[in-house]
């Protein structure tokens, strides 16, 4: 839901870092894997209740999924690098739960099972849908952030910037982490099931 603003705030600096990084002869595939690293470093933090080092990953891995994106617009867009990308962010949206629940199994396993369920319900709506779009040509012609990409983004209340700010207050606040992951549960399965309401009644058209 906050994408299409935040989107506008981060594109300058986000280009100008890629334009810097690219001429150096850096791939965005390279950028990719580099802020995938980046979160994987955030599980170890998370379990031993490094919560401020975990949060310095987390918005590493973000900063560089933002840049990995503009290097691409400038490099070309491609369908491997699509796939790699979208594919190791929902490796990393679902490890930031599973640190929380091995910092403290007793206080966190359900609530963290529930929000990677939730994961599962947005995840499996977006990609279906995209998979969906594609094979019918389907264009973000409505939403021209997304218009660029290598798939289609299929909106939703809990998007990429929700979900990052969801984190954030996780880190910040771990000793209200059940809540916080209850709620934010909640939302996800508001988008998935709004998403899936959208997704079949476009494709049935």
């Amino acid at each position: 839901m906050l994408d299409r603003f935040t989107t506008k705030i981060i594109r300058f600096p986000l280009n100008y870092a890629a334009k810097k990084i690219e001429k150096r002869g850096i791939t965005a595939d390279q950028i990719t894997l580099f802020g995938f690293f980046c979160g994987l470093l955030s599980l170890p933090a998370l379990a031993f209740q490094a919560y401020y080092l975990a949060l310095f990953f987390i918005i590493l891995n973000r900063v560089f999924d933002g840049i990995d994106g503009a290097i691409a617009r400038i490099q070309g867009i491609t369908d491997s690098g699509g796939f790699l990308d979208i594919t190791l962010d929902f490796i990393f949206y679902a490890l930031v739960p599973f640190g929380f629940v091995l910092a403290n199994p007793e206080m966190n396993a359900i609530a963290g099972a529930f929000l990677i369920f939730s994961f599962i319900g947005t995840g499996s709506s977006f990609l279906a849908f995209a998979v969906m779009a594609g094979k019918r040509k389907i264009e973000n012609v409505k939403s021209p952030t997304h218009s660029k990409k290598s798939l289609y983004y299929i909106g939703g209340l809990t998007e990429g910037t929700e979900t990052i700010l969801c984190f954030i207050l996780l880190c910040l606040f771990p000793q209200y982490f059940s809540i916080i992951a209850y709620i934010f549960s909640f939302l996800c399965w508001l988008t998935t099931v709004t998403r899936i309401w959208t997704g079949y009644l476009t494709l049935k058209q």
